[in-house]
């Protein structure tokens, strides 16, 4: 069996971005999740030790966007190593990284940036 937790539009305030003024004023972000890990015990058992966290999941990637990085590429590379690393149990890890209402003069929606891993 495949079991896969998607956590869609985490939305967070961060202060990311090339320009200095972008790191100071802030702009809303959009992260969505999809982590693949063998959680076939949470099925039957219905015990939260047998799955991951959905709270936790949420508290490491909260962690990552309060950090400032110039690209959004660097943030959801660090979002992708912590969350690695705090749940080991992973085998897979899809990411996007949607900034919305970039500030590049055109009326688009969000840029983003969409990182997926597959762990041995």
């Amino acid at each position: 069996m495949t079991t896969r937790i998607e956590l869609e539009a985490m939305k967070f305030y961060a202060y990311h971005g090339v320009m200095p003024q972008e790191r100071k004023v802030g702009n809303n972000f959009v992260v969505n999740l999809i982590l693949t890990a063998p959680l076939d015990k949470a099925v039957t058992s219905d015990e939260l030790e047998d799955t991951i966290n959905y709270a936790a999941v949420y508290a490491v990637v909260k962690e990552q966007m309060e950090k400032p990085s110039k690209l959004i590429e660097h943030a959801a590379g660090r979002i992708l190593q912590a969350l690695k690393e705090y749940f080991p149990q992973l085998t897979a890890i899809e990411l996007k990284l949607a900034k919305l209402n970039p500030p590049f003069g055109g009326d688009v929606y969000s840029a983003s940036i969409i990182l997926s891993e597959t762990y041995c």
